[in-house]
């Protein structure tokens, strides 16, 4: 599970970075809005801890912006205000929980759980790009009409790539949340796997959206169905 972090007091994003980091997710940090709100939306994460005091953009903003560009992501926002008004701010603006500050790191991880236990549920079941879809909840994958059988591997790997359509990926980084950092990087497992996707989602239909970025690793983006020839005449 990958968590993100915004919070600008470096003591406390650094003890929470560490505590999750040995409860086995792999976190994210950001230490104002705009990063924090950027890295939101270029990435795939399972969860946002979000303070709301802020640098640059309040963490009030942050929210506002994800669920105005329809982010399901579940999100934790932190503050050290205890009014009942700013609570019910956090939640009227897309927030899922809230914790004030000074809080247990036992009842912080503890809201962490129950909000990722509740977020297949809440999340848009389609990922979509193009006439490339994936349903996370089915484990279904059609190219327009035609569905296409992947295996469970296979699955992963396009999901994660398809929640980072766009975006430079390395395989490193595939690695890490695909095969749970349980790869040697070192091996062609990655490669094998992306030429596998490759042959189903891609070739038979006249398709490259699966780039590979020379030294950097892949990207997903939706390119044009190759053009048919034209008989001779």
């Amino acid at each position: 599970m990958r968590l993100l972090i915004v919070e600008d007091d470096p003591e406390m994003s650094a003890a929470l970075s560490t505590g999750l980091g040995a409860e086995g997710f792999v976190v994210d940090v950001a230490s104002n809005g705009v990063d924090g709100l950027w890295m939101a939306t270029e990435n795939a994460f399972d969860l946002v801890v979000l303070d709301i005091m802020l640098p640059q953009l309040s963490g009030y903003e942050v929210c506002r912006r994800l669920r105005e560009a329809r982010s399901t992501v579940p999100i934790l926002m932190l503050t050290a205000k205890d009014g009942e008004y700013d609570q019910a701010d956090a939640l009227d603006l897309g927030a899922d929980d809230y914790l004030s500050k000074p809080f247990s790191y036992v009842v912080l991880l503890a809201r962490i759980r129950a909000l990722l236990r509740r977020a297949p549920a809440d999340r848009s079941p389609t990922l979509v790009l193009g006439d490339l879809s994936l349903n996370p909840a089915t484990r279904q994958c059609h190219r327009g009409e035609t569905e296409i059988a992947l295996t469970s591997r296979e699955f992963d790997l396009l999901e994660y790539l398809i929640r980072n359509r766009n975006v430079v990926v390395s395989r490193a980084s595939i690695a890490e949340h695909v095969w749970d950092a349980e790869l040697d990087i070192e091996s062609n497992v990655v490669e094998v796997y992306v030429s596998h996707l490759r042959q189903k989602i891609d070739n038979p239909f006249g398709r490259r959206d699966i780039e590979t970025v020379r030294g950097a690793g892949y990207r997903l983006t939706e390119s044009k169905p190759a053009a048919a020839k034209s008989p001779a005449g």
